[in-house]
């Protein structure tokens, strides 16, 4: 199975971040539980990235999603009290547009900044965090230069204007694990039953290994600001960014 399907459902994000609107089927349905649906572009959150919020529309019915849960299916989580669409229901599925574009923005900056850090100052990460429009990134990083900060603002910012492209494919694990520091994190987080293995690539900048979704280029991230820098102990630096609106 490949990383744009999970029990189910067809994950229609990972393969075009641009949708917005869909029809699917409900597979199935529990107030308790959630909504399966057997075609989905809601992200489900993962990799520091949080899942969509949005609506299913079905027979002038709407109900809000507001969360997912990741087990054997992907389960969309509707707000408490709104209606459930039985299985069998045609829906049509639309995103909090807003929200996504804001964290696609967010996502693509956080993998620039990772690989404008790595470049520069050869330092991995060791945790992630972001909400729509600011994010952080902690790194095994011992001493920063004077001027740190305002450097790496002006190294992020030059990628931006550099536009480069931002693409999303898949390889078989061997394949992907092959590609140099494809593994931007200080511990290797993917699970061994992974078999094909989802790349996001910057071109010229920055690989890894990533479930999220993300902007065509980097000039669509807009300008960054590195709003502070912070020592987590010994070794750990924390780099927080927020993006203009």
């Amino acid at each position: 199975m490949g990383a744009t399907a999970h029990g189910r459902t067809l994950r229609l994000e990972l393969d075009d971040s641009g949708l917005r609107e869909w029809q699917a089927v409900v597979l199935a349905a529990d107030p308790e539980t959630g909504i399966v649906l057997d075609r989905s572009a809601f992200y489900p959150g993962g990799g520091g990235q949080p899942p969509d919020h949005g609506v299913l529309l079905w027979g002038g019915v709407q109900t809000r999603i507001v969360d997912a849960r990741r087990l054997d299916d992907l389960w969309l989580v509707p707000m408490d009290g709104d209606p459930v669409p039985p299985p069998g229901t045609i829906v049509t599925g639309a995103l909090e547009d807003d929200r996504r574009t804001a964290l696609m923005r967010t996502h693509s900056g956080l993998h620039l900044l990772s690989g404008v850090v790595f470049r520069d100052f050869g330092a991995l990460v060791t945790g992630s965090n972001m909400d729509p429009l600011s994010g952080r990134l902690d790194f095994n990083l011992d001493d920063v230069p004077a001027g740190f900060k305002e450097a790496v603002e002006a190294a992020c910012n030059n990628e931006v204007s550099a536009d480069r492209a931002i693409s999303a494919y898949e390889l078989p694990r061997e394949q992907a694990l092959a590609i140099p520091d494809v593994i931007r994190t200080a511990s290797n987080l993917l699970p061994p039953t992974i078999e094909i293995v989802r790349i996001v690539d910057i071109a010229g900048l920055d690989v890894q290994a990533d479930g999220g979704t993300h902007v065509a280029s980097t000039r669509s991230i807009g300008t960054m600001r590195v709003t502070k820098v912070e020592s987590k102990g010994k070794g750990f630096r924390r780099i927080r960014i927020t993006i203009d609106a």
